[in-house]
């Protein structure tokens, strides 16, 4: 039995595709978005009340985090082993995040440009904890659009 074209997508079922620098699963995937900062000019009208004009400034878009367990997979440490080393033109990639429907037929994607692992992180290991290991990257890009 399928979903109706009118429920909401489960978010649980998604990928990532990326030029081949990272794979895998992920346990989560954030930071799918864009904003406009907001300048704001403060003016005086003919009748002398003050007011505040809200002006759009430049756009930016949030960085994408991923996070993972922890297997014997090295590319999240690999991929920012080239920015570390300052191979910034290497390292950029564009990649899609692409939600499926729970009979795994791709419902809505997102296309980002230029990407790049701007930070990588280990677990937080305790010894009394039964959780797993997380790793966490994130990427800055520059430019994120909905394409499905």
């Amino acid at each position: 039995m399928g979903a109706r074209a009118t429920d909401p997508v489960i978010g649980f079922h998604f990928s990532l595709e990326l030029s081949g620098k990272v794979t895998g699963y992920f346990t989560e995937i954030s930071g799918l978005g864009s904003e406009t900062e907001i300048v704001e000019h403060k003016i005086v009208n003919d009748k002398g009340i003050d007011s505040v004009q809200k002006i759009p400034g430049r756009l930016k878009w949030g960085d994408i985090t991923l996070k993972r367990g922890v297997t014997a997979a090295m590319d999240f440490w690999q991929w920012r082993k080239m920015v570390e080393d300052g191979n910034i033109v290497g390292a950029r990639a564009n990649g899609s995040i692409i939600m499926m429907d729970q009979a795994l037929k791709p419902i809505a994607q997102w296309d980002f440009t230029n990407g790049w692992p701007s930070k990588v992180s280990g677990p937080t290991v305790q010894s009394d904890s039964n959780a797993f290991g997380v790793e966490e990257m994130t990427i800055a890009h520059e430019g994120i659009v909905r394409v499905l």
